[in-house]
């Protein structure tokens, strides 16, 4: 375990961002139970309903959580200077958590706006970390 010390801040957040993702997946069934919903069924408010942007923030977080899994592992497995993947790996997590934060807010609007820009920057880190892998190999 020795070989990965360095890359303490990384597991910290690859651990995070799936606590994160374990912690959403319980609240948003209770929302959608309150509402009368089915297990995997969608609200149907848009963003004017709470519930629909809760289940938007978790359906979010795993759709990018596979991708953000393996380009972390991978540079690590890599070798990829361990200061970038820790602060790739923290922004990561932090912009996830932001993002929910955005979503349940509500904040407008919903193209191009706070939400958009958040997204990118937790996406542009896992696009990063796996070109800096690629690069690491080759």
């Amino acid at each position: 375990m020795e070989q990965f010390a360095e890359y303490g801040h990384a597991m910290v957040s690859l651990a995070g961002v799936s606590i994160l993702g374990l912690l959403l997946s319980p609240l948003v069934a209770i929302r959608k139970m309150g509402k009368g919903l089915a297990a995997g069924s969608t609200p149907e408010g848009g963003y004017g309903d709470s519930a629909y942007r809760l289940h938007r923030a978790y359906g979010n977080l795993t759709e990018n959580l596979g991708f953000f899994v393996a380009v972390v592992v991978a540079a690590i497995l890599a070798g990829v200077s361990p200061f970038w993947v820790n602060l790739l790996a923290s922004v990561f997590l932090i912009s996830r958590i932001v993002l929910l934060a955005v979503h349940l807010m509500g904040v407008p609007p919903m193209n191009m706006g706070p939400r958009t820009m958040v997204y990118v920057v937790g996406w542009g880190c896992s696009l990063i970390l796996g070109v800096m892998t690629i690069v690491a190999v080759f």
